[in-house]
């Protein structure tokens, strides 16, 4: 029942976690697993590269992800592969084509044109065309296309499209503020309040969002400026038969045949300014936007990726590598599972609440089968072993090494005791970050503990309730509504009480059992939770709303049960969230010193380090290029494989007329089926494949966040967009190999789809790639 997401603190992160499965229906980039430590994310000193579980090597050349001031060092490297841009000026956020690349704050995306137009994938558009679908105009079934700039509206509450415009390291600013003598919470505050400090300073610059991403563990940090566009509008989605097609079946597979893409629109006030939505406000003009190529790539292209990768985990110790793969990921896998059948049950015969809770239970499933496959791909590989290895190896060097005896000695064994004790509760600290999942709980937690916060100096509060977070929070509260149903939401609560009682005694919350008064399970239990749900007033916006301005002694004094359980909970799960600061600035000091070590190692050897993803902006690059799945995988000849034992590069419309069964999600629409039948492939006709292609995949290194990420040639056109990874690459957030894919849609597929199927000439020939006039 933990109430802090700090990005620091280390928690399982539900609440994030969801949010960005709803966003993305990819694995959440903030989310934490039983593995994360203190810091936000990994990053980098200004010369280190590549990877530090498993260094690059000739046969894993295209591995990395790359920040864009580390591209120069590839210069060689790229322009080899294909590249034609000159990387120095690739380095300038403000110039083409980094400029262009945008995050939607779980996803990525990019412009497509001088009007603010902005191509993502489906899935990350998904809560928004959920959000404007009713039972009478079912978005998701039917799609969605504005002919005109009058007929675009707005994107689900929230919603943002943030410009990266600059990044400055300032690590000796944090660091200043540190000392050898501090114990973890001391640490974690000071950490904390320099952080705040730098960001209150940068926004300063109105419309602009700051943040500090710390990298390396700690190593080094980085204050990255966004503009932060708040008015944005859905355009375009085509049908989720199309969008989606294939759904979970399909999902993380390959041959894909999905047409996972969808358009957004940033506005801004006339003069410029970013703006809450208004009928006066005009579309955005972007300094740079990606040209649209008309054609996608062919077989063994260069092509390269930009976007805000979320989370990458290949420098975790051969301890946390085990753990996570015996007892977190099997223990999520069946959560998850048995979440989304709860929702499933919940919702049965209840096409609105199923409509409201769409989005979350595909990002369950995705998540869930995400778990699946990483378990599947560790069993296969030696990736334990070689992490005992490579700690064997590095205490050895240390040994070697006065120097390095001098400054690791104990560094191994100190991380190790951290990792131990975060460990050994975890089952709980698992069970209470999920104990909040109630919509009407978590409404009243966060707006108590708002109350509290606002006693306090600004500067003093804590993050996500200072005033520069006040927009975010009301949005918040003004969400819920349009995801939520009180039969649902109880129901998920249930579920978790359930798990939650069969703790030993002495790992519950005092206070929480106290209030139920024993009442935590069977008819006692769901007679409590319905009058809770009948009772309280937090299911109305207005009533939330209202409660923003409210004194703790409001608080106090409230007879709506939720919020008498967030008062009377409030001090047992402050303490439990202090402990978690504690811990996460003890990893604040013993984790910078382990990757230290780690590019020490790896440096001597003469081989690069490169960081780990933490949803800034980065680039990565690969060629078009298919691969040998597991013995046994391919049962048969299909679009998208050789018909022996591997799988070719691309697919084409000839496998959506082969996997079409006409019911969900093998259905397509008919206008789609008669254009294949017809064989009507106009301009986007590939004469190497036969047909348009679909779907096809790349050796680049991505995940979770890369969603909605260009696709770019070597001349920086936009060729597609990155939606997936095959189901044999889903460990490579863990440990990149040979046989890491990524899946794209070709941007013929979305062209053909766009001009025969969904008539959005309008669109066609805001991206300058309308057909010919004959």
């Amino acid at each position: 029942m933990t109430v802090i997401n700090n990005k620091r603190t280390q928690t399982f992160g539900l609440a994030l976690t969801i949010a960005l499965l709803a966003a993305c229906g990819k694995p959440a980039d903030n989310a934490s697993t039983s593995a994360d430590a203190a810091n936000k994310a990994t990053k980098t000193p200004a010369n280190a590269e590549a990877n530090s579980a498993q260094p690059a090597t000739d046969s894993v050349s295209t591995e990395g992800m790359w920040m864009p001031r580390q591209l120069p060092e590839l210069g060689d490297k790229l322009k080899d592969l294909g590249l034609e841009l000159d990387p120095k000026t690739m380095t300038d956020l403000t110039k083409f084509p980094m400029n262009a690349v945008v995050s939607l704050g779980g996803c990525s995306a990019s412009f497509v044109s001088p009007q603010g137009l902005v191509a993502t994938n489906h899935h990350c558009a998904y809560g928004s065309i959920s959000y404007n679908s009713t039972e009478d105009n079912d978005l998701l079934a039917n799609g969605f296309l504005a002919k005109t700039l009058e007929e675009e509206v707005p994107a689900a509450p929230g919603s943002r499209i943030y410009v990266t415009v600059d990044m400055n390291e300032v690590t000796d600013k944090i660091n200043s503020k540190l000392s050898d003598d501090m114990d973890g919470a001391t640490r974690f505050k000071a950490i904390e309040d320099a952080e705040k400090a730098l960001v209150a300073e940068c926004e300063s610059d109105p419309g602009h969002r700051c943040e500090v991403y710390s990298y390396y563990g700690g190593a080094s940090y980085y204050l990255i400026k966004q503009l932060a566009i708040r008015d944005v509008r859905l355009v375009h989605a085509p049908a989720s038969s199309i969008g989606k097609f294939g759904g979970d079946i399909d999902n993380w597979m390959w041959p894909r045949h999905t047409g996972d893409y969808s358009f957004l629109r940033a506005y801004v006030s006339p003069d410029g300014k970013p703006a809450d939505f208004s009928k006066d406000n005009v579309p955005y003009k972007p300094k740079h936007h990606l040209k649209v190529a008309t054609k996608g790539p062919e077989e063994g292209d260069f092509v390269m990726v930009a976007g805000y990768p979320g989370r990458t985990n290949r420098y975790r110790t051969a301890e946390e590598v085990s753990n996570n793969f015996s007892w977190y990921y099997p223990t999520m896998q069946k959560v998850l599972a048995e979440w989304s059948e709860v929702i499933g049950s919940a919702t049965e015969n209840n096409k609105d609440a199923a409509l409201k809770y769409a989005s979350q239970v595909a990002g369950l499933n995705n998540y869930a089968k995400n778990f699946t496959g990483m378990m599947e791909g560790y069993n296969r590989s030696d990736l334990l072993q070689r992490k005992q290895q490579l700690e064997k190896d590095l205490q050895a060097w240390i040994e070697a090494n006065p120097e390095a005896s001098k400054k690791y000695a104990s560094v191994i064994s100190d991380l190790q005791k951290l990792i131990n004790e975060k460990e050994s509760t975890q089952e709980r600290d698992l069970l209470l970050a999920y104990m909040n999942r109630s919509a009407m709980l978590s409404a009243a937690q966060r707006l108590y503990r708002l109350s509290l916060e606002k006693q306090k100096p600004n500067m003093a509060r804590e993050p996500g309730y200072q005033e520069r977070d006040m927009t975010r929070f009301t949005e918040s509260m003004k969400r819920i509504e349009r995801n939520f149903a009180p039969s649902v939401d109880q129901a998920v609560w249930t579920y978790f009480i359930e798990r939650y009682n069969a703790l030993p005694q002495d790992q519950h919350l005092e206070s929480f059992d106290k209030f139920f008064g024993g009442e935590l399970s069977g008819d006692a239990l769901q007679k409590k939770l319905s009058s809770m749900y009948e009772e309280t007033g937090l299911t109305e916006t207005k009533q939330r709303l209202a409660w923003v301005d409210k004194s703790p002694e409001d608080f106090r004094n409230s007879d709506d049960p939720f919020i008498q359980l967030a008062v009377a909970t409030y001090d047992e799960r402050f303490a439990l969230e202090q402990r978690d600061k504690e811990m996460a600035g003890e990893f604040a000091e013993v984790r910078p010193k382990y990757m230290d070590l780690l590019i020490a190692y790896y440096h001597e050897q003469g081989k690069p380090v490169y960081p780990d993803a933490n949803s800034s902006l980065r680039l990565t690059y690969g060629l078009v290029k298919g691969y040998t799945p597991p013995a046994g995988t391919i049962k048969g000849p299909a679009d998208g494989n050789d018909g022996k034992d591997g799988f070719v590069p691309f697919t084409t419309l000839r496998g959506i007329e082969a996997k079409y069964t006409g019911e969900d999600p093998f259905d397509a629409p008919q206008a789609l089926l008669d254009a294949i039948k017809n064989q009507d492939y106009g301009r986007f006709y590939k004469e190497s494949i036969d047909s348009v292609p679909v779907n096809f995949l790349t050796t680049v290194d991505i995940t979770g966040g890369n969603s909605g990420s260009a696709t770019m040639n070597g001349r920086g056109e936009f060729i597609g967009l990155v939606f997936d990874g095959t189901y044999d690459s889903i460990n490579a957030d863990w440990d990149f190999n040979d046989s890491t894919r990524a899946i794209h849609v070709d941007v013929a597929y979305m062209l053909w789809v766009m001009e025969k199927v969904d008539k959005a000439d309008n669109l066609l020939e805001e991206m300058g790639v309308a057909a010919p006039k004959e």
